[in-house]
């Protein structure tokens, strides 16, 4: 887990400037707190910053090999089996991103198919002067790519493209539409006018200051469901789930992992415990607030019949509003998911005796466990609904215009994703894993756990699970009301204690609730940014903070907030000066 960035100047366009270069450094300095380097040849540059995790002495990057040099971000989980494939390879590191690096000198823009891991890689050719870019199919690594008027520009985080005075601090409209009725953004094209992401799965050819050639590797397999009774699936799910563990526990440094209490991470320590002779440590988080709900007791319960190590924190309101401005601010490709509270405050804590976390992140959306998807699959006559039909703005009387194409970005995966015979539920999970997932879950984990410098890990994103998982029949995935079927069974068998049937309240943070107690004194400011003046009516904010009842305002208040200290630190460029309260009344 690092930070890459770098430069393909066009033939007319000077060399890129040491500035410039510094300036994509320095900003992602906190993806990299163990080491940095670069390289420029000719009009190319390629800049890193280093998490230690794999080969903690030969590892430093960019790695060199024949007319090549790599930079990458994250971890090839199969590094030693690609490896043995290639014995009359002659490898300079044990780094795990030299195999990539020697997979393209033998495949070309092809070398990222064997792949199994999270990357986001960048690959110089100095004899044909081009730049390889790739990100794994999940999307699990962020990379971000700017045409500017000297060529190409990439980063890990869009903060360093504008750090660097690459592109201009504005907002598309679009996509702030979507990231108010939403939360997050879709599609490739970010709030940032001039930066798209590099999708999930692509592979870019790059040269002379443009992309030259598109490739992309599918996250899910295609068909419908297949044939399978459930003794043959429970098998082949316990052998795929063993052995993308056994991968992500890979690494040179010590790790845990989060535990929630639920069937997702559940599984993941269940698993940890078998393969570990040591116990494993894993960290919760609660809440102060009287009828939040607190996973610690469940968790407890689990992590005490697996032999854990367990570690509790309590998430306090004193704590969000002291620590808000910067937990927003890491999110420079907005996301307003209240997870990121919790998020942020685990990492900062893990982050004291570890430097790589496992996480279940995935689960719901390869198992089939959001409510929402069983809504999907049911016909309009059966009550069925596509999903996120309403935004959170819908018949609230707060911005001053409407937003009307803000769903335009899910139909059109939704269209995409009920291809390749899957059923509705099939469907209705691609339509995540190609958008929700990436753009909102993983970007979460990897921006409050990277402030930290802590490395998180996905095992439920894995090719082998999804090659088990996805293509269940129906009746394997939901059952008397219940999603995640399978994975329920697996851990009723595997760890009872996890209570794998009983009803549970979903994971909530009581942001709603700690909003509403400082509505008066919050209101006002977040009225009075910027950001907000321009797109709500002031007194319409000021009502909506001192009267949010129900969880459509709730969520409003949020997301206006949320909105208001990003707008403040990514698009005015300003630091957070101290809480929230202090951070937007400054001036």
């Amino acid at each position: 887990m690092c930070g890459i960035a770098g430069l393909l100047a066009a033939s007319d366009a000077p060399a890129p400037e040491p500035t410039v270069l510094a300036a994509l450094e320095g900003a992602l300095a906190h993806r990299g707190p163990d080491g940095s380097g670069h390289t420029v040849v000719g009009r190319v540059a390629l800049v890193h910053t280093r998490l230690a995790i794999i080969d903690l002495a030969t590892g430093d990057q960019p790695l060199f090999a024949g007319s090549a040099a790599l930079v990458g971000n994250g971890e090839i989980y199969n590094y030693r089996e690609l490896r043995a494939e290639m014995p009359q390879t002659r490898f300079a590191t044990a780094s795990d991103n030299e195999v990539p690096l020697h997979l393209w000198l033998r495949d070309g823009v092809g070398f990222a198919a064997p792949l199994r891991g999270m990357y986001a890689l960048a690959i110089h050719d100095r004899a044909a002067r081009t730049v390889t870019l790739a990100r794994d199919p999940f999307g699990i690594k962020p990379l971000y790519l700017a045409q500017t008027q000297a060529g190409l520009a990439f980063a890990s985080e869009p903060r360093a493209l504008l750090a660097a005075g690459l592109v201009g601090r504005a907002v598309r409209s679009a996509a702030r539409d979507e990231l108010l009725q939403i939360q997050f953004t879709t599609g490739a094209d970010t709030i940032f006018p001039g930066i798209r992401r590099v999708l999930p799965g692509e592979t870019l050819l790059c040269g002379e200051g443009r992309v030259l050639e598109h490739r992309r590797l599918a996250a899910l397999p295609d068909g419908g469901p297949e044939e399978i009774d459930e003794a043959t699936a429970l098998a082949r799910l316990d052998r795929a789930l063993m052995e993308s563990v056994d991968l992500h526990q890979r690494s040179d440094v010590p790790y845990g992992m989060f535990l929630s209490g639920g069937i997702d991470s559940s599984a993941i320590l269940t698993l940890m415990a078998r393969l570990n002779a040591a116990p494993v440590l894993a960290f919760t988080a609660g809440f102060d607030a009287p009828g939040a709900a607190d996973e610690r007791a469940a968790a407890g319960a689990v992590a005490a019949a697996l032999g854990a190590r367990h570690e509790t924190l309590e998430v306090t309101e004193a704590m969000v509003w002291r620590h808000l401005p910067e937990i927003v601010a890491c999110m420079d490709d907005p996301a307003a998911d209240y997870a990121i509270i919790p998020t942020w405050f685990l990492a900062r804590r893990a982050r004291q005796a570890v430097k790589v976390v496992l996480s279940g992140e995935g689960g719901d959306e390869i198992f089939a466990g959001y409510g929402r998807y069983r809504s999907a699959a049911r016909p309009w006559w059966r009550g069925g609904r596509v999903m996120r039909a309403r935004g959170t703005f819908d018949r609230l009387d707060v911005l001053r215009t409407r937003p009307v194409a803000w769903r335009d970005g899910i139909a059109a995966v939704e269209a995409q994703a009920a291809n390749s015979g899957r059923s509705r539920l099939a469907a209705a999970q691609a339509t995540d894993v190609a958008d929700w997932l990436p753009h909102d879950l993983l970007l979460k984990l990897d921006r409050c756990l990277m402030a930290h410098g802590v490395e998180g890990r996905t095992p439920f994103l894995d090719p082998g699970v999804a090659a088990a998982a996805f293509r269940l029949p129906d009746g394997l995935k939901v059952r008397d009301g219940l999603g995640k079927w399978l994975l329920r069974r697996w851990v009723e068998k595997n760890c009872p204690a996890a209570q794998p049937f009983a009803r549970k309240q979903g994971f909530t943070v009581p942001i709603g609730r700690w909003i509403a107690g400082v509505g008066e004194r919050l209101g006002p400011l977040v009225a009075a940014q910027p950001g907000v003046a321009e797109i709500a009516e002031p007194s319409r904010v000021v009502a909506l903070f001192r009267h949010a009842a129900g969880r459509r305002a709730e969520f409003a208040a949020w997301h206006l907030l949320f909105y208001a200290l990003w707008h403040r630190a990514h698009i005015l460029g300003l630091a957070p000066e101290g809480d929230v309260f202090a951070t937007l009344a400054a001036r």
